[in-house]
């Protein structure tokens, strides 16, 4: 009988760190593991800067690759990763190191003083008026704060000695793979590289002209390659993942996602987790007169067509905390899940339609980037707690309608929504303002693992 082989994939989070492995013969994932990174840390841009601490999402790779089964492990013949897009960590030599254990490599571990924190994101130090005085990208997609490009572009501006302290920069899922593969210059895939900006998509190289015109010191950009293709091999034994295995370009966590969900091109895939994205996939760009959507490179030369909300999850669990804190003062201590068990059932029990109108935009938009969350049309009528869920659930669904509406889904002969993340599955709320505005069924397949969609993408790689 032939032996098994595997693939190990991994999805470096905002949040957590999942590891998967993926056989690609019965498509089915056989092992497993995820871990929370609980890596934010403080920045000095006070709430503006969104920072974390690259080598405890190291740490958390590890943890979970080190509780796959070793039998498995041992088996796997290649590796995928994605994670969370825009950010940028910048880094100076081997911003690592290999830790024995018995006279066996079993870690890799990030070196603190040889490296930045990750700028995510999340980040919004880059304000209106500084954006504004950068000039346009040659590329069809917009350069905002977060993005890797544009935080780079501010710390030359406010930060200059910082960046020369470093050699090296990248998306945090490019470091892990540059890390795996001890390779000497981050390659990163045109999927991460379109989320820094002012990266050509079609001609598939960043816009050096432009940025050398900035005095941006280019040398630190990552080299691009395709999306799917492999970058490097394991440079040791890893948790009983034999050395040599090779090892895919890191890829972007959406894509990833959608790759591992969409069954149909008559599929739209929602995912609600952090934030919130819909996305169908298409053939190329083409001017739909829709400014909140964009075209984000995806695999086999396709783009995916989305409108990527800032505002998901994290708002609803914005709220949740709020309310534990206000009960917390009356001292009345609640679990989560208390919390959130509570407000679904009473979100499904409020009525539709209600006059209550909220504005979620928690985090502004991209294309809205002052923009803040607010409140209409409070009376005695609505200021139950379940019809203020159900509002404020309904606001995230009608805000991401605002952004792509469903002339668009209809158009490109859309005929269901595929629902993802834990942000959406496990809310039925939400599930029901989805069918409500677009009219469309929302069901939910086994897909939807970016962890899985990183395995599948480096399957078909030489």
């Amino acid at each position: 009988m032939a032996e098994k082989k595997y693939v190990l994939g991994m999805d470096i989070g905002t949040t957590s760190v999942k590891a998967c492995v993926f056989d690609p013969d019965t498509k089915e994932i056989v092992a497993k593991q995820t871990k929370d990174t609980a890596a934010n840390i403080p920045s000095d841009q006070g709430i503006e800067g969104n920072k974390q601490d690259v080598p405890k999402i190291v740490s958390a790779v590890h943890y979970c690759v080190s509780r796959l089964p070793r039998d498995i492990l041992r088996h796997v013949t290649k590796i995928g990763v994605c994670g969370q897009m825009h950010g940028v960590v910048l880094w100076k030599d081997r911003a690592w190191e290999k830790v024995e254990k018995d006279g066996v490599i079993n870690r890799f571990e990030a070196i603190k003083e040889k490296m930045s924190a990750l700028y995510t994101w999340q980040d919004v130090r880059c304000k209106p008026d500084f954006l504004d005085s950068l000039p346009k990208p040659d590329s069809h997609l917009r350069c905002y704060s977060g993005y890797g490009c544009a935080t780079l572009l501010w710390m030359l501006k406010y930060k200059p000695e910082k960046l020369k302290h470093f050699t090296c920069s990248a998306t945090v899922q490019d470091f892990v793979v540059t890390m795996l593969c001890d390779l000497e210059t981050p390659i990163t895939s045109d999927q991460n590289a379109a989320s820094w900006g002012y990266f050509n998509t079609e001609k598939n190289e960043w816009n050096i002209d432009i940025l050398k015109s900035l005095e941006f010191p280019v040398n630190l950009l990552p080299k691009v390659t395709k999306s799917g293709q492999i970058v490097g091999k394991l440079s040791s034994s890893w948790n009983g993942i034999p050395e040599g295995t090779p090892v895919g370009v890191a890829m972007g966590d959406l894509q990833c996602s959608i790759l591992a969900t969409l069954e149909t091109r008559n599929d739209a895939v929602l995912n609600i987790s952090t934030s919130a994205q819909l996305a169908i996939v298409v053939d190329g760009i083409t001017d739909i007169g829709c400014q909140t959507v964009e075209y984000l490179p995806y695999f086999s030369d396709t783009y995916l067509l989305v409108a990527a909300s800032l505002n998901g999850g994290n708002v609803l669990a914005t709220f949740v905390k709020m309310l534990q804190q206000w009960m917390l003062e009356f001292g009345f201590p609640i679990p989560q899940s208390k919390v959130w068990e509570k407000l679904i059932a009473l979100g499904l029990e409020a009525p539709a339609g209600t006059t209550m109108k909220i504005s979620p935009l928690l985090l502004g938009e991209r294309h809205a980037p002052t923009a803040k969350a607010a409140v209409e049309n409070i009376d005695l009528s609505n200021i139950q707690l379940g019809h203020v869920f159900r509002s404020l659930c309904d606001s995230l669904i009608d805000n991401l309608h605002f952004m792509m509406p469903k002339e668009i889904l209809k158009n490109a002969n859309i005929k269901r929504i595929v629902g993802n993340g834990s942000g959406l599955s496990r809310n039925k709320v939400l599930q029901r303002a989805v069918e409500h505005y677009y009219s469309l069924p929302l069901e939910f397949t086994c897909g939807g693992d970016a962890a899985k969609g990183a395995a599948i993408a480096v399957l078909s790689s030489a």
